[in-house]
């Protein structure tokens, strides 16, 4: 590599360059989006990946879950076509389970870039659709047991091939979902999004040259992994390990699962090992290695790097240990519906392993799920609907302020709910209330974040999935701090029949006036409770976190 390549003002404006890039696709993939979980929740992340898979750069707000594998669906890629098997006007698409390890919605789509004829990087970015066809609707149902059974399977296929589109395949998908004006609504947006990357992109090569604009990127990744090892430093050398575990797998819900996590810190170095998870399951909560990976990342990246960029030199001293066939490294055909639902505890597990070693930096735990809702029918003109939304929760406290309130999992970053009057205008259904769940946050000197109340009263018939976890274990306190409230919902029937608590279900028949109550959890407190001052206890008091003195200590 030229050092005068490299210069430190190219270096910069390179490195604003692509971050720049990747928002800019987001925005584009935000706007042009069909379903509410990509234009209002954002549940997507936007990158530029090099020839052998690494991260260039991802969009600021991108799903922190995303971070193991959107490189993944392209190595994939180069290995089925060879770099020279992709031209100019090519798009792919794929969600292919096990190379990609999530549940079949999560679609990625990217496109080859060109400069000077010769191919140089993809731009990729993968979004969530409303429906991908199979047995499952909407989030959290727990009814398969393979693969298969979750939708269509795409593997880097080119739904575009030199600026054609392949009508064949987008027939397959238009007649194996089950809103396909979404679907293929938000794959145009997609689409649209990759090119405006690579457009991009190509003016950057076009305006330094191929060979300075890599060397800016080469340095941008050691100065992010030189910043990332002096944090991990000052780590003391050690193995640290600990133990939580799931309620259940959906299925069999008499028998917890086991998250067990090892990280061993030396010198510059750390590593997660997985070797003594819980086996995968006859179930969807399952995930593929990306998933086992993305936990990693995501407390590694919390501890070491919280406010750097995305790319890959984040990454280059952490070694993650994953065998086969745990719950975070699947074998196929497992099912993947529920890919999601064990990274918030295994990250709030890494990060409790680690808190002997960082008493002044490791909060209690937070909510600790990827809560959400489904519900399901056919409306009063007679038209399919399905109303997604994902619920905040609290975080624990923290060394030295209370959690945060109603915030999402840190599996999700920066997406956002739904806004209820978005939700009444296209969907049959009134929102009674969304407000602070009193008393949910642990006590301590520092108090958990509140968890969240939120009512949906039904005006049609309907279904509901509901998929609450961490129910046995709610989110634990740190150094004397109390648990939080744990997470469950009730069904307030219409016809006057007994209400019902309710912590998983699917396909649960509701009919119209049937009110379904959420209460999501709060965090963790941190600190002996005792050492809360009377003027926070006072602020609690009066702002309704708490109903009494003794809930607030």
């Amino acid at each position: 590599m030229n050092e005068a390549q490299a210069h430190p003002i190219t270096v910069e404006v390179v490195r604003n360059a692509i971050v720049a890039y990747a928002d800019e696709m987001a925005n584009a993939l935000c706007k042009a989006a069909y379903n509410m979980m990509i234009y209002e929740v954002r549940d997507y992340c936007c990158g530029l990946i090099d020839l052998q898979g690494r991260m260039i750069s991802q969009n600021r707000g991108g799903l922190p879950i995303f971070l193991a594998d959107l490189g993944i669906a392209i190595e994939d890629g180069v290995r089925r076509w060879g770099l020279d098997g992709f031209a100019p006007g090519d798009v792919l698409i794929m969600n292919h389970g096990e190379t990609c390890g999530q549940h079949l919605n999560n679609i990625v789509i990217y496109c080859p870039v060109f400069h000077e004829r010769e191919i140089v990087a993809f731009t990729a970015n993968r979004a969530h659709w409303v429906d991908i066809g199979g047995a499952r609707i909407g989030f959290g149902s727990s009814a398969t047991t393979e693969i298969f059974a979750e939708g269509i399977q795409l593997r880097s296929l080119k739904i575009y091939e030199a600026g054609k589109r392949n009508e064949t395949l987008w027939q397959i998908i238009n007649d194996n979902v089950r809103f396909p004006e979404a679907s293929l609504g938000d794959l145009r947006a997609q689409i649209a999004s990759c090119q405006l990357g690579a457009r991009r992109y190509g003016e950057l090569l076009a305006r330094y040259g191929r060979a300075t604009v890599e060397a800016c990127i080469a340095r941008v990744w050691d100065q992010a992994d030189l910043a990332v090892r002096n944090v991990v430093e000052k780590i003391p050398d050690g193995v640290y390990s600990a133990e939580s575990f799931l309620d259940n797998d959906g299925r069999d819900l008499e028998k917890t699962l086991r998250i067990k996590v090892t990280v061993k810190v030396s010198g510059s170095t750390m590593s997660i090992d997985f070797s003594e998870m819980n086996p995968q399951t006859n179930s969807p909560i399952n995930s593929g290695r990306s998933g086992g990976i993305a936990a990693a990342r995501v407390a590694f990246k919390a501890l070491t790097s919280p406010d750097l960029d995305v790319n890959e030199g984040c990454f280059r001293s952490l070694e993650v240990i994953l065998p086969e066939g745990t719950l975070v490294s699947a074998r196929p055909p497992a099912a993947l519906g529920l890919w999601s639902i064990a990274l918030p505890t295994t990250i709030d597990t890494i990060l409790k392993a680690l808190a002997p070693a960082l008493p002044d930096a490791i909060p209690a735990a937070h909510k600790g799920d990827m809560g959400g809702c489904s519900f399901y029918g056919v409306n009063a003109e007679s038209q399919r609907f399905l109303l997604m939304n994902i619920f905040g929760g609290g975080w624990g406290g923290r060394p030295h302020e209370d959690g945060e309130d109603a915030s999402v999992s840190v599996c999700q970053g920066d997406v956002r709910n739904s806004p209820v009057e978005l939700q009444e205008i296209r969907y049959p259904f009134l929102v009674e209330n969304h407000k602070l769940r009193e008393n949910s946050g642990g006590v301590g000197k520092y108090r958990g974040g509140l968890g969240v109340e939120l009512t949906y009263k039904t005006l049609v018939p309907c279904q509901v999935n509901i998929n609450f976890e961490r129910t046995k274990l709610p989110p634990w306190g740190l150094h004397g701090g109390g648990d939080g409230g744990a997470n469950y919902a009730i069904i307030h029937f219409a016809n006057g029949a007994e209400s019902k608590r309710v912590l998983k279900g699917t396909q649960i028949p509701l009919q119209a006036g049937d009110r379904v109550a959420f209460f999501t959890a709060g965090g963790g407190g941190y600190g002996d409770p005792n050492e809360r001052t009377p003027e926070a206890i006072e602020t609690d008091l009066r702002e309704g976190f708490v109903s009494t003195p003794d809930a607030a200590q």
